[in-house]
């Protein structure tokens, strides 16, 4: 195994595509109480015994790299995927005015103490136009891969839709990885294609993954306060919401249902409410999984489970969540499963980047 160390780690996504790509942390680093016990798990599951860290922001890159007691450019690669908020589309767009967004930088900096053999980042489409400390578009990311090509890498960045690779979810993010020396980085060809976008050309590999695919053969699931035959598989939908949510059809938003009553539909507005109160489709990948909204099963009046959210994010049947289950109208001091879920890197996407890595650091 190659060895690595993972910032930002969440619940173990990128750790779990890494380790699957023949990666083993030596350290990983996660400030959300309930994604750090999911994370101490994953570490347990897999008989690995990284070294643990919470907040970032008091965790020294120098004195880490002497308790790892590692020399400079022998750690095999850097990964993470700092917090996003900063740079969503959906977001406020604050950028490097945001303390959030400023923890991009925490890879730079750990960069240049360990001059790791590759670095890997991971972020949103928003990060392509992000304004950076002198106020231009897109700044943030050229900072960013000027910072690592002054250290030596060579640096290439691709959008990668994580279907293309084998995940049930039409999920973009942004991929930025950097080999130290002269040889560019080449990112994977998909595996899967867009059986509706063929227009009847031979396509190699697989049809997208769809919902059905991913949580067809799950049972039904229990309610909240009913023992779980199924970790993290729980109905936690109010009833107001089971109102609301009735009489849309399969894939389709409740702001666009003219034909159900102005009390079920309320304030919703038919062009930017698309994702709220929204169903899946059973033939389709699904959405992109977001924090801050629960979709809907496909056909049942009520939420996506948290283990729905697994599948459809990629992850194997052992990954164990911690923390609570919430309704749409509660709060938590730490993150609950499903938004524990949606800040996750699809494993399988991690996967396929970090073998190509992995063959790419072999082969030099």
């Amino acid at each position: 195994m190659k060895s690595a160390i993972s910032l930002f780690s969440g619940i173990g996504g990128l750790d779990e595509g890494l380790h699957q790509a023949g990666f083993s942390p030596v350290f990983c680093a996660e400030l959300d109480n309930h994604a750090f016990n999911s994370l101490q798990h994953w570490c347990k599951k897999c008989k690995t015994l990284p070294l643990f860290g919470r907040d970032i922001n008091e965790i020294e890159p120098s004195s880490l790299k002497k308790k790892l007691r590692l020399k400079i450019n022998e750690l095999d690669i850097l990964a993470g995927g700092p917090p996003c908020q900063s740079f969503s589309l959906i977001g406020s767009r604050q950028a490097m005015k945001d303390d959030r967004g400023l923890l991009l930088l925490k890879m730079v900096e750990f960069a240049k103490v360990f001059k790791p053999k590759a670095v890997l980042i991971e972020q949103v489409k928003g990060l392509l136009s992000a304004k950076g400390a002198d106020g231009k578009v897109g700044s943030a990311l050229t900072s960013i891969i000027a910072d690592l090509e002054d250290m030596g890498y060579t640096v290439n960045y691709k959008v990668l839709r994580a279907a293309d690779y084998g995940v049930p979810q039409l999920r973009d993010r942004v991929f930025i990885v950097g080999l130290y020396g002269n040889k560019k980085f080449i990112f994977p060809e998909p595996t899967h294609f867009d059986p509706e976008k063929s227009c009847n050309k031979i396509q190699r590999g697989s049809p997208y993954l769809t919902v059905k695919d991913a949580i067809g053969d799950l049972p039904a699931p229990t309610k909240k306060g009913d023992p779980e035959l199924v970790f993290s598989h729980v109905d936690i939908t109010p009833a107001r919401d089971i109102e609301r949510i009735t009489g849309v059809p399969e894939g389709e938003c409740l702001a666009r249902q003219f034909q159900l009553p102005l009390d079920q539909r309320q304030r919703l507005d038919p062009k930017k409410d698309t994702t709220k109160f929204r169903r899946m489709a059973w033939n389709k990948p699904s959405l992109t999984l977001r924090g801050g909204e629960a979709f809907y099963h496909p056909t049942e009046n009520r939420y996506l489970t948290p283990k729905e959210y697994l599948r459809i994010h990629g992850f194997p049947d052992d990954h164990i969540l911690f923390g609570p289950i919430r309704g749409r109208s509660g709060s938590v001091r730490d993150l609950d499963q499903h938004r524990l879920v949606a800040n996750a890197v699809p494993p399988p996407l991690a996967k396929a980047v970090a073998e190509e890595i992995f063959k790419q650091l072999t082969d030099e």
